[in-house]
């Protein structure tokens, strides 16, 4: 099986070759650190930790770089109104971010790269686009030139004169065209400098992720990510100068995920509906939010609510049962005993990862890989239900391969990481501390109820049974007793 990618540029998908057999480049915008990071953030960050897991699974080895814009105008401003620096502000957002990672179990890039530790490779390439003759200075500024690069606007499907005609021109504008772009700005009073052939500036953020990606990928790699609001201007800027300096293909799969909205509108802090990443992860566990935001395939819109959010964490709650339950299944059956389960399950059961893995090949669509580890939730739970009190080691052999199965695909997707039974444990226990019931009035439920079965009272064991189930109380009867354990949502 070979992995399909859908890239932006060509508005399909198409094989994955790397540049180099193996070997996998892939660049991806991070933040620009000024806040803190909301849930569009968490999206990103997981789909591409997603998709890293994924392809270092089917064998790639995978350099991942993902950039800080750690000097841009929001900063500027932020720092101003927090009467503190650039350099605090982002080092303490950027600190923070780091946090948000490690909560959520996102694996950390091979390199993290600053825009303000590179003003030398920054002003080199801005120096190469003017000996081209694809960048000019006006004043202590220079813009690239857009009409001397004949691909703008290729990637994002936009043309140039279309483009011209819906821009606005200001009166004392300095650039030639109105689509060029800054590639050096000088600075303002009060502004944070450097040094450069054009006078005191600062770097433009197009211009910074093109030399990061060139020191640390070369002229040329195999995948930049982002969000599809960068695909314009950001990205289009940045192929545009990075294949006007070199004259060679700048990237040969963009790869682009939609929005997260709440009540299908964008978040936004002025209708506010912005949630951080950590207001999400106080109420819902952050394996809950990775099954949300993968249940939906990566280039979809992705609408955020608490009744998805339930959802997941019902979902997760499932999977892990399933897990827990088989694992506390006796390690050996009756291997004189005949089998049970149809062929339909067993096929259907063996054949789980081929199906996840293909469905994980075309473009990484997580939602049907999840719909296929569902499905087999769901039949291996079948199973174990209908299996007699003495198993065929056949089947119990089956079980518990396909729960591993599971749990290896899963683990793809930086899902069902933990141990199945402590997960379920530490769940029941805090759902134990929210409830109206004690432990020991579930004892006395219990014992009430078994006297009401010996005394063939059938009608009150159910009533005793029915009223526990109301208060989140599940029982189990089985050879030794009555057990009861919490209801998982």
């Amino acid at each position: 099986m070979s992995i399909e990618i859908y890239n932006t540029k060509t508005g399909r998908k198409s094989p994955l070759v790397t540049m180099e057999e193996g070997k996998l480049k892939l660049y991806v915008c991070g933040i620009t650190a000024y806040d803190y990071c909301h849930i569009g953030h968490a999206r990103s960050a997981l789909v591409f930790d997603m998709i890293v897991r994924y392809l270092r699974y089917r064998g790639y080895d995978v350099t991942f770089i993902r950039n800080f814009t750690d000097i841009d105008d929001k900063i500027i401003k932020r720092a101003q109104e927090q009467n503190t620096t650039c350099e605090e502000l982002s080092s303490r957002f950027i600190a923070m971010f780091h946090e948000d990672m490690a909560s959520l179990g996102i694996l950390p890039p091979t390199i993290e790269p600053k825009a303000t530790d590179h003003l030398p490779e920054i002003i080199e390439l801005v120096e190469d686009l003017i000996r081209k003759g694809l960048a000019y200075q006006v004043d202590t500024d220079v813009y690239f030139r857009v009409t001397g690069f004949g691909g703008y606007g290729s990637l994002s499907g936009r043309n140039l004169e279309d483009m011209q005609a819906g821009a606005r021109i200001s009166v004392n504008e300095k650039k030639e065209h109105p689509m060029d772009f800054a590639l050096w700005k000088g600075s303002k009073p009060g502004e944070p400098t450097w040094e450069s052939p054009w006078g005191p500036g600062r770097p433009g953020w197009h211009i910074e992720c093109s030399a990061m990606s060139r020191k640390y990928l070369g002229n040329s790699f195999d995948i930049h990510g982002g969000g599809k609001d960068l695909v314009f201007p950001h990205h289009e800027n940045e192929m545009a100068q990075s294949e006007g300096a070199t004259g060679e293909e700048f990237v040969k799969y963009w790869v682009h995920h939609g929005f997260v909205t709440i009540k299908d509108e964008k978040m936004s802090k002025s209708l506010g509906n912005f949630l951080t990443i950590r207001e999400v992860i106080e109420k819902f566990a952050p394996e809950a939010l990775r099954l949300f935001i993968f249940s939906t395939h990566y280039r979809n819109p992705l609408d955020y609510s608490e009744a998805a959010m339930l959802d997941a964490v019902a979902g997760l709650n499932r999977l892990y049962t399933c897990l827990a339950e088989i694992e506390q299944l006796p390690a050996s059956g009756n291997d004189q005993a005949a089998g049970t389960i149809s062929k339909a399950d067993r096929e259907k059961i063996e054949t789980l990862a081929e199906r996840f893995l293909k469905a994980m090949d075309n473009d990484f669509n997580s939602a049907q890989a999840l719909g296929h580890l569902f499905e087999g939730v769901k039949i291996l739970n079948k199973i174990r239900q209908h299996l007699p009190g003495k198993p065929a080691g056949l089947d119990l052999l089956l079980l518990k391969n396909g729960a591993k199965s599971i749990r290896e695909m899963a683990n793809t997707l930086g899902l069902l990481s933990e141990e199945p039974v402590r997960y379920i444990q530490k769940e029941q226990e805090k759902i134990i501390k929210t409830l109206s019931i004690t432990p020991e009035e579930i004892e006395k439920g219990i014992a009430e109820r078994t006297a009401a079965r010996e005394a063939k009272n059938w009608a009150r064991a159910d009533e005793i049974r029915d009223q526990l189930l109301a208060q989140g109380i599940d029982l189990k009867d089985g050879p030794s007793g009555t057990t009861w354990q919490v209801k998982l949502p």
